[in-house]
């Protein structure tokens, strides 16, 4: 499988995703509810200048047919990167296939599956590309 390559712009996001993880983290912890950490996140990036948008609901169109309520993503920065939250013990392998058909569908190229229930955070942050 072939990945595109990442514009600087889209790997600034990245990078700016991971630094407000990881400041959440140390500052919170883990063994919150998910809801606190999305809205955490989403507030540290708005904070740095990044335009986020929650919960956002994305149409599905399969063979002519259109599905309002297709898909709905946690965060999305920038209208670039896919982020989703989870707040685990273990994280299920279909979310990581749910990411990256979440790329492929968005036609979007970077995403992440963050699970702030870890002892340290760069253990939780994986980083997905189409």
């Amino acid at each position: 499988m072939e990945f595109l390559d990442l514009t600087e712009r889209e790997e600034i996001i990245g990078k700016a995703i991971v630094n407000a993880a990881y400041n959440i983290h140390k500052e919170l912890g883990p063994g919150l509810l998910e809801r606190v950490y999305e809205v955490c996140l989403a507030h540290e990036l708005r904070k740095a200048g990044w335009i986020v948008k929650k919960q956002v609901t994305i149409p599905i169109v399969y063979d002519g047919i259109y599905f309002d309520e297709g898909l709905r993503l946690d965060l999305l920065v920038e209208d670039l990167v896919i982020i989703e939250l989870k707040a685990v013990d273990a994280v299920n392998p279909v979310w990581e296939a749910q990411i990256i058909s979440h790329l492929k569908l968005t036609k979007l190229n970077l995403g992440y599956l963050i699970n702030f229930n870890v002892p340290l955070i760069k253990n939780g942050i994986r980083r997905f590309k189409r």
